[in-house]
Formats: C-alpha cells, structure tokens, sequence
C-alpha cells in the first residue's frame, strides 16, 4: 500500500439534423451581423437573462457580471450558484468556470466548499488535469483544499492513474484532509478497474484504524473485492458485517453484489434468492435499479425474474425511456421470447416521439441471427415508413443477416448503400464482411465484379488485407499477371504479409 493516513481528527432523424444545422447557421449569421458586445448590454433587468441570453456568443460571462456591477446591480451569491448550475445543465462548462472564477476573486470569503468542488471539477473540464493540478496547489484554506481535492483524485481514477492517484492520496493524507470515505471509495473503484484487488482490503483496513466510517459503496467494493480473492465465503462475511453495521442501510445494491459473486461461483439459486431480495429493496422513485436487475436476471437466463422486475418497474412514476426499452428488448431477444419483444417493441412505438433507430436494431438483429429474414426486411421498412434514420449497426445487422442467409445481391447492395448514407460519419463495416463478400465472388468466379467491389471500396477509403489476397488468388488461377492489383495495394500503403511473400506474388 503505498499511502497512510496520518494520524488526525439520441439518434435523430436527418430531418430533423438539417433543421438542427439551419437554426445554428442562422444564429451564426443573425450574430455576425450584430455589432459586437462591448461590455454594456441593456437587455433588461435580470442578470440570469442578460448571461444566458449572450453565453453561446463567446461573449466573456465575466463582462456582464463586471456591467451588471458598474450599473449599480446587487449580486446574489446564491443567484450566481443558480445560473452555474443552469450553464452546467447546458453543458456551457466554460461560463460557468468564469462566474466561479469571478465568485472567489471578488467575494472569497463567501465562497462555500460546494463552489470550491465545483470549480475544481469545471477545471478539469475545461483545462485538464494540469491546470487542476496547479488551483489546488494555489489553494490555502483546509476546507478549500479539502473541497478541491475529491475531484482531482476523481481525475486521477478516471485516467487508471494508479502512480498520481497515491501519490495525491498519500498528500491530501498528509494534510489531514481525508477524513471521509469518499476519497477511499475513489481509490476502491480504481484497484477494482485496474484488477488490483489484493490493494483494497488494506484501504479498508486503513479506514478501519482511522475510525472513517464505511459506507455502503465501501462495503460493496469490499465484497466484490473478496468475491474476486477469496471467493463466496469471504464476500459472505463482509455481507455479515455489513448487516451488523448500524451506520449503513444494505439496499439493493449490495444484495446484488453478492448476487453476482454467486453468479461467477456457479451458485444460481443462491443468486436468484439474492436478487429477489433486492427486489424488495427497490424504491420507485427511478427505473434505474429495476433495469440494472433486469439484466442479471437474464445473465443468469432467468425469465420470470426478468418479467416481474419488468411488471414492476411501470410502478415508477416517470415516462420509460429507450434506454429502458432498449434493456428489456435486448433481454427478452438474448432469451429467446422474441413474442414478447415484438409486444413491448409495439407498445414503444405507441409512445415514442422521436423513432430512435437503437430500439427496432434490437428486434432486427434477433430476427437476423434467427434466421427470420423476411421479418427482418419487414421491420426494416415499417421503420422507415415510420421515420427511423438507419445507422451503422442497422447496416451492419441487415448486411450479416443476408450474408449469412447467401442473399448476396441484397448484401452488397446494403453495404453500398449504408457507405453512401453515412460517408461523413466515417463508418468502417467489419473486416470479415468485405472479406465475405470478396470470397463469394472467388467462388463464382466472377472477377470483374470483384474489382467493382473492390473499387467501392476503396472510394471509401476502405482496404483490407484479405481482400486483396482473394483477389490476387483469384487472378493467378486466371493465370493473369496480378501486377495491377499489387499496384493498388502498393497505393493504398498495404503492405504483404509472410504468407503473400512466400507465394511469390
């Protein structure tokens, strides 16, 4: 262990894209041709309205709260907290790093250790983890290195930076400022992510020696820790504990947990008796845990766990989402109740209001790999019809599909037409489906069609290997010189491997 604690206290459709893109161009223009802001905007009297309404401008939030202050406005801490909290919701990291900014240079001392956490982690955002680096160490204050210290070591995780991560552990531990789990459960997830279990029952043993309470994401990192070093027995025993512990309420979370080290140690039943204690354990007030639950039901292929956790989740009150809908569907499609998904997938589209192409790829590509084309070419054009842009799974899964069904023409014709549609979106089709194809030429002995292939292709900047070893089998049994396929290959910049050598291509 190398630290210690010291010793103190959606998928639109095009159409909709095109209208997206007009409206942003437009913006563009109708600002281009608005005189440029010089630090006195007049739009009214509320200074939310005045930031919101010019942020996407670049115009500096800094500007209008320094006008807002020279034309005699009052500044709220807690309004500016407000308008922070919007720009992050809108994803305008930028802004609101500027008014945090602009909070601690002109009203330090009313600086609260949530802004302090804020602005760290909008550092990160925007500037990265050096920049983060160098606000904390121009911090003074405990709580204020306290506050910012959480979400650079969060950083360090994130990275699997184990080296920095101990290193600033080992720092914050220094100047007394971990004194809460949370910066251990940082350092938990990362020997979990990194498969460094054998770290973690040291971190809890330290949290133990320091009296830092353990929470319920300790316990559960520590329990699948032991799961993973010890097996069932040592997670039951941090279960017990757990159970034992007056500080800690075990939820569902942790009764899946253990639900799933039963799972990899061969118990089924146990783990099925697991997760129908969780069950009880739910809150509606989310879809979360239920969907989390749906799919360990299926891994352990379980289908009445899978619809009554379903049944129940309508108990929420809140709209399900595609993401919901695309769970229970991949669920009941790896299962084998396509009956089933084809109702939920009807009762889907009864509500959605934008057709999100990932939902229907779930039911076309159970069709696919059932062998049900023609279903599949049916649910193909009912989304169209319907609205549905196809991506680049949808043309993967229908390409497979036919290939796998020898309907080559149709293949061909869907890799052809899934290129051209998505040409910007630089989609590179697998390897083995222009391999496959290539080879179904060979075997039909059809070579100009194969260079047509080839040609396509290459228009997308698409060249492979196999292709052009196909190709060039192809050729020498036509007892033609391959010289012209060698000179593509040679300006595509691929180069021959061992076995071409050999064959003295």
């Amino acid at each position: 262990m190398v630290f210690k604690v010291a010793a103190t206290g959606l998928n639109f459709s095009r159409f909709q894209s095109l209208w997206t893109w007009r409206f942003v161009l437009y913006r563009l223009c109708s600002t281009n041709k608005a005189p440029p802001f010089n630090g006195s905007y007049r739009g009214g009297g509320d200074m939310e309205k005045r930031i919101l309404k010019v942020v996407s401008s670049g115009v500096k939030t800094k500007s209008v709260l320094e006008n807002w202050v020279d034309e005699g406005g009052r500044v709220s801490m807690n309004e500016l907290r407000v308008i922070t909290r919007k720009l992050i919701k809108r994803r305008r990291f930028g802004p609101a790093l500027e008014i945090l900014n602009w909070m601690e240079t002109q009203h330090s001392s009313q600086m609260t250790p949530y802004d302090y956490a804020r602005r760290q982690e909008l550092t990160v955002k925007e500037h990265g983890t050096i920049e983060a680096e160098r606000y904390f160490e121009s911090l003074t204050s405990t709580f204020s290195l306290k506050a910012a210290s959480l979400p650079l070591l969060r950083c360090y995780v994130e990275e699997r930076s184990t080296e920095k991560a101990e290193a600033f552990m080992l720092k914050i531990n220094k100047l007394g400022l971990a004194l809460s789990p949370h910066s251990f459960n940082e350092m938990l997830k990362l020997y979990k992510a990194t498969s460094q279990y054998q770290k973690i029952p040291s971190v809890i043993l330290l949290m133990k020696q320091n009296r830092i309470t353990l929470n319920i994401l300790s316990y559960n990192l520590w329990m699948d820790a032991c799961g993973e070093l010890s097996g069932v027995e040592s997670a039951e025993m941090v279960y017990k504990e757990m159970l034992s512990d007056q500080n800690v309420e075990v939820g569902w979370s942790s009764l899946s947990t253990l639900a799933n080290i039963y799972k990899k140690a061969g118990l089924t039943d146990k783990a099925i008796l697991a997760l129908k204690t969780a069950e009880k354990k739910i809150s509606n007030s989310n879809h979360y845990p239920y969907f989390f639950l749906i799919t360990q039901y299926t891994s352990l292929n379980n289908k009445d766990g899978v619809y009554r956790v379903w049944k129940a989740s309508k108990a929420v009150n809140s709209p399900l989402t595609c993401a919901n809908y695309m769970c229970i569907l991949s669920s009941l499609v790896k299962l084998g109740d396509m009956r089933e998904a084809e109702r939920i997938f009807v009762e889907w589209e009864s509500q959605c209001r934008t057709y999100d192409i990932r939902v229907s790829n779930i039911l076309l590509g159970g069709y696919m790999r059932n062998g049900s084309v023609g279903k599949a070419e049916s649910l193909h054009f009912r989304t169209l019809e319907k609205g549905g842009c196809p991506n680049s799974k949808t043309w993967e899964i229908l390409v497979e599909g036919w290939l796998r069904s020898q309907q080559m023409d149709k293949a061909i014709d869907a890799l052809k037409n899934g290129l051209a549609a998505l040409k910007d979106y630089e989609w590179r089709p697998s390897p083995s489906i222009a391999v496959a194809i290539t080879e179904y030429f060979k075997e039909t002995k059809n070579f100009e069609k194969a260079i047509e292939f080839l040609a396509t292709l290459r228009h997308f900047g698409l060249t492979y290997l196999q292709v052009y070893k196909s190709l060039l089998r192809m050729q020498t049994s036509r007892e033609e010189s391959p010289l012209y396929i060698l000179e593509m290959m040679q300006n595509d910049g691929i180069d021959m491997d061992d076995e071409m050598m050999q064959n003295d291509f």
